[in-house]
């Protein structure tokens, strides 16, 4: 099983090649390299295996308009090789990541992503919560996790991602 560590430097070109891979166009990738350059806090984390770089995982902030004291991670992009999904990589992956955003003080964590996939983690419906996203996306694949109790508790409206996300996606 690969070990999950930070990025560094000498991985950009390999994050680059997974997304890349993992994704129909290279979107994703370019966003991750942009969001790299631009968004702070940022949580970026490799899968290595045998050296080689096999999945990354990204956290970046978004803000829930209205309520700009609250500390929001969202998780954009994950993507594991091809040939190297459905090994348990991506949950590593995710888990890791929100042990992360847990400790630079993230009350909460998004993501845009399969329904049947991200409640295995704690992610529900944001609908739920009264938190809609910016983009037209289907209710349920757009999800909130609250890694503090009740953090959002009278907090409700739209998250807003980084401008790269409209910028390069």
């Amino acid at each position: 099983m690969p070990d999950i560590r930070e990025e560094q430097a000498d991985d950009v070109p390999f994050v680059h090649g997974v997304n890349a891979l993992a994704f129909p166009t290279e979107a994703e990738a370019n966003l991750v390299d942009v969001l790299r350059e631009t968004a702070r806090p940022l949580i970026s984390l490799v899968a290595v295996d045998n050296g080689e770089v096999v999945g990354h995982i990204m956290f970046t902030p978004v803000r829930l308009l209205g309520c700009p004291s609250l500390n929001i991670m969202g998780l954009a992009p994950m993507a594991v090789i091809p040939g190297r999904q459905r090994r348990r990589i991506g949950t590593k992956l995710v888990n890791e990541g929100l042990k992360r955003c847990r400790e630079i003080g993230a009350g909460a964590v998004v993501v845009l992503g399969h329904p049947a996939y991200y409640p295995r983690f704690g992610f529900e419906p944001a609908a739920r919560k009264k938190i809609d996203c910016e983009y037209d996306v289907p209710p349920e694949a757009f999800m909130i996790i609250e890694l503090t109790v009740d953090y959002l508790s009278g907090a409700e409206g739209t998250i807003r991602y980084h401008g790269a996300f409209a910028e390069t996606t």
